[in-house]
């Protein structure tokens, strides 16, 4: 974590993390109930990835559509 944040500018940080970050909190707060810190900050932490891995892809597909649309 130490790295990610002292890797990426804040701009970044706040833009491509933060809104990821703050689904999977919410997301954890309401549905993860295993009684276990351990689990459920693992369902967290596969959660925030998971999260982040779709919100890239679809950055990606229409960083990619508007690409191809000022081309033609």
């Amino acid at each position: 974590m130490f790295t990610l944040c002292r890797l990426l500018p804040m701009r970044r940080l706040l833009g491509d993390q933060l809104p990821a970050l703050a689904l999977s909190w919410l997301l954890a707060e309401l549905f993860y109930k295993f009684h276990s810190f351990s689990l459920e900050t693992a369902a967290f932490l596969a959660t925030w990835f998971a999260l982040d891995a779709l919100i890239q892809g679809l950055r990606r597909l229409a960083g990619h559509a508007t690409a191809v649309s000022v081309e033609r």
